[in-house]
């Protein structure tokens, strides 16, 4: 018998309250005895292997960025019940996206097809989807690129993906973030039981 193994994904731009709430997800899941496993922070791991980032993005760097999610997801599924992925593989297309239109670069469209079939083939993986939404009045958090520009338009261009390729993908504000908590640990508990809700 197949053991269940549940994704939780959070997509956005970046400083739309994704870390923190998957802060506030993790301990809550943890109560009820669950194996978890967290994936974030790829970007920075991308930076330190030399990849070009944020507007300098490449079909390159958001290849390794979209397989290294996918790896660690499939590493994570050996040995835990629920994996908390802080970016999925959409993120990074939207903000290759972004840069191309800010640096006025342009790719080949087999190239971005490519990227664009990966994306779709694996998004329906993930169980639970939440899309943040983009607050340009919220302070961007510590250490985070100050480029208002980019990361607008990576917002629209993640939420340009995200409606064509998971149109049910819950939509999480800040007004909202306590009930999409709640209701993020029922839908997890409930997968795990065997019992699935439309």
């Amino acid at each position: 018998m197949t053991r269940r193994i549940v994704k939780v994904a959070i997509t956005g731009t970046h400083s739309t309250g994704k870390s923190t709430f998957l802060d506030e997800l993790e301990p809550r899941l943890q109560d009820l005895d669950l194996k978890l496993a967290r994936i974030g922070d790829i970007p920075s791991a991308a930076a330190r292997a030399g990849f070009p980032i944020l507007r300098n993005h490449t079909f390159e760097s958001t290849l390794w960025l979209i397989a290294e999610c996918m790896r660690q997801e499939a590493v994570a599924s050996l040995k835990h019940d629920v994996i908390l992925v802080d970016r999925p593989v959409s993120d990074a297309l939207g903000y290759l996206r972004a840069a191309l239109h800010l640096s006025q670069r342009e790719l080949p469209a087999h190239r971005l097809q490519a990227l664009l079939a990966i994306v779709e083939a694996h998004t329906p993986d993930y169980d639970v989807l939440i899309a943040t939404q983009l607050d340009l009045s919220i302070p961007l958090g510590p250490g985070r690129d100050p480029d208002n520009e980019l990361r607008r338009l990576a917002a629209e261009q993640i939420e340009l993906l995200t409606s064509k390729i998971a149109p049910s993908a819950w939509r999480m504000t800040f007004a909202n973030r306590g009930d999409m908590l709640e209701q993020t640990i029922a839908r997890v508990s409930t997968l795990l039981q065997g019992a699935d809700i439309p």
